[in-house]
């Protein structure tokens, strides 16, 4: 029995001993029980097996606490009312974030994109810059010359036809829509620098010419013969031909004159070109042509061009009966009608279906749309359309075709005057659609340089003017430093000379060739002022086009009142133009002014916006002298061909003025909170 006795306390000594140290908790410092007392239950007490349990009021949290220890005190209103009001709080930031975010984008306008971000400028590859020496510029060329049209901010480079041609008219007449012309370069070439635009933080949009091909592309040669599916890719009719003399099957004519009607030996039928007769036009009523041409935007998408410049859209198709087309002098003998001005065009453009075909292409280029900053721009070129038809390139309200047609009334003008300039201005804002981005352009390929049509003084206000008014800005190359029409008295090939005039070298420095080419001769002959105009010697000069050109590119840039702010004209004569640019939330307005008269004139400003101080400060000017410093507003002289920038602090903005409401524009409404740093539709 002692012997018992002895055993049980050993195994009570056992178990006393092997008692668990939780944590820092001393083992001492746990009280032990009476004897006795170890199967009687107590109140509120966890059964732990092989311990002593305490009473929960003797007990303090600790490090290692097993969870049924835990629950003991996470019930307890100190602990559960802290942890409910945390939760509680973080549902609530969640879901005001959440609102807030959506809010925020509810109000938000829509950012704008690439091509509306920043200029673009145009170049003529062949004319551009030569990198073998051969006379003719090219894809290199351009790639060497990428620090500098960076330097110019732009965002979008634009290119000309470079495709396999025969180069008769120096951009149509395409042989291979798929193959770079050797003169420009190989494929390679290509692909080279559209990577080294993107790795510019720039984008690429190039020509495309889908209304017809060369005569030599195998397509036209296999419609000849009545090949296959190509039989009808082009436009056959039967025609008289005899000793030598076609007489066609209506009075239609070319763009370049005479009958648009050309007899083909082999297939014995006359085919349809607008333009020359080695660019047969191509049968848009074919479906299988539309196809053809799709896959050539898929082609070209997949190289990674951002977008399209389509050219004579507008000829795409042709009435279906071959009616003649009616004369515009009813009198004149028929057959003597043989200038493409003497008829109404009503059978030959803009024919019902064509925008549908142009919305077929927008189609295609929206499937390589979907991709984050990858948006693929379309353009249309619209030339000698009415301001009514040319507004139809942009679309219907809920179907998409152009993102604007190309703005080249600018480029048409021969004469200025400050009531010219706001035709202009005034007849694209007041026809676009609503919602629609307007553009503006001084010259191109097919047009007389702005400095030969009107004169070297006005380089820099129609530059001034492009920067100024909303939209997007488009440059020819060469203008930024005001290159001027060549003069060619003895070209000894036979081409139009009044389309090669706008189309001479770049002029880069003053070393042989304007720096255009280190070859024995250029393909057209450099102009004779590239001594001084270059883009090296201006680069240098404060006072130059370049460097104003620059100014302006960084301002619109950096500025909201340039590019998404309202537009609002306050005045117009033979001489100015005076407008604001202004945005809801800024108190900060830009006043521009621009003499385009024939001679110096005074303006006193208080006349036109009310309540101006004496004096204002010059953000820019033409002349780089004036730059910074104040004009007196009752009495601002401008030079013939000068314009100013003002800033100005206003409250009350121009287009909340029910007077001039009229004569106020903008593409997207939005407003500007400073405190905040976004801009918000909420106006």
């Amino acid at each position: 029995m002692n012997e018992d006795k002895s055993k049980r306390d050993s195994i009570q000594m056992s178990m006393k001993g092997c008692r668990t140290n939780n944590g820092f908790v001393q083992n001492e410092d746990i009280p032990e029980q009476e004897p006795g007392s170890r199967d009687t239950p107590q109140p509120n007490a966890v059964s732990i097996p092989a311990t002593d349990e305490p009473h929960p009021k003797a007990l303090r949290p600790y490090a290692g606490m097993p969870k049924e220890v835990l629950f003991q005190f996470s019930g307890q209103a100190r602990y559960r009312v802290p942890r409910e009001i945390l939760f509680w709080l973080t549902v609530v930031s969640v879901l005001l974030l959440i609102g807030a975010t959506i809010v925020i984008i509810a109000i938000s306008p829509k950012c704008l994109d690439w091509w509306q971000a920043g200029p673009m400028y145009q170049i003529y590859p062949r004319s551009f810059k030569d990198s073998d020496k051969d006379g003719n510029g090219d894809l290199k060329g351009i790639q060497e010359k990428l620090d500098y049209i960076a330097s110019l901010h732009v965002k979008t480079i634009w290119i000309s036809s470079f495709y396999k041609s025969s180069l008769k008219d120096f951009r149509y007449g395409i042989e291979d829509f798929q193959e770079i012309d050797p003169v420009f370069g190989t494929m390679k070439d290509f692909e080279n620098l559209v990577a080294a635009i993107h790795d510019k933080g720039l984008k690429l949009i190039i020509d495309f010419i889908p209304n017809h091909t060369s005569d030599k592309h195998p397509w036209f040669q296999s419609s000849r013969t009545r090949s296959g599916k190509y039989t009808d890719y082009y436009i056959w009719h039967n025609c008289t031909h005899e000793n030598g003399v076609t007489i066609p099957p209506n009075n239609w004519l070319s763009v370049y004159g005479n009958s648009s009607w050309h007899f083909d030996e082999v297939r014995k039928q006359c085919y349809f070109h607008q333009f020359l007769k080695e660019q047969p036009d191509l049968n848009f009523r074919n479906p299988a042509v539309q196809e053809e041409i799709k896959e050539i935007i898929q082609f070209w998408l997949s190289k990674g061009v951002d977008g399209f410049s389509f050219d004579a859209v507008k000829f795409l198709l042709e009435a279906k009966d071959l009616r003649n087309e009616i004369q515009v002098n009813t009198s004149q003998i028929p057959d003597t009608v043989t200038h493409y001005s003497e008829l109404y065009h009503d059978f030959t453009t803009t024919q019902v279906g064509m925008h549908d075909i142009v919305r077929d292409f927008r189609q295609t280029m929206d499937q390589y749309s979907r991709e984050p900053g990858r948006y693929r721009f379309m353009g249309t070129e619209a030339s000698a359309e009415s301001i009514e038809r040319t507004m139809m390139y942009y679309g219907l309200p809920f179907i998409q075709e152009a993102d604007f047609p190309f703005n080249n009334y600018f480029a048409t003008l021969d004469s200025l005057s400050g009531h010219t300039v706001y035709e202009v201005i005034i007849s694209w804002m007041e026809n676009m659609p609503e919602g629609k981005w307007p553009n503006w352009m001084t010259g191109g390929p097919e047009a007389t340089r702005l400095t030969s049509r009107l004169g070297n003084q006005y380089i820099n206000a129609m530059n001034m003017l492009l920067f100024t008014l909303p939209g997007t800005p488009i440059t020819y190359y060469g203008e930024e430093i005001g290159m001027r029409d060549i003069s060619i008295t003895n070209f000894n090939k036979s081409y139009n000379t009044n389309t090669l005039l706008s189309k001479s070298p770049m002029q880069w420095d003053n070393s042989s060739n304007a720096g255009f080419s280190e070859g024995n001769h250029t393909w057209l002959p450099t102009n004779s002022d590239y001594l001084t105009v270059n883009v090296e010697v201006q680069k240098t000069e404060p006072s130059s086009a370049l460097r104003l050109y620059q100014d302006l590119s960084l301002l619109h840039a950096r500025e909201l009142l340039l590019n998404r702010g309202w537009f609002c004209l306050l005045s117009v004569d033979s001489n100015f133009v005076v407008y604001t640019r202004e945005l809801d939330g800024i108190d900060k307005v830009f006043i521009v002014i621009l003499n385009f008269g024939e001679s110096s004139t005074l303006l006193n400003l208080q006349e036109i916006i009310s309540g101006l101080p004496t004096k204002l400060r010059i953000r820019l000017s033409t002349n780089s002298a004036s730059k910074g410093s104040e004009v007196d507003t009752q009495a601002i002289s401008l030079e013939k061909g000068e314009g100013l920038i003002l800033e100005h602090s206003m409250t009350t903005l121009h287009h909340h003025q029910a007077a001039l409401r009229d004569r106020c524009f903008v593409s997207n409404r939005a407003c500007y909170s400073s405190t905040l740093d976004i801009l918000y539709t909420l106006c």
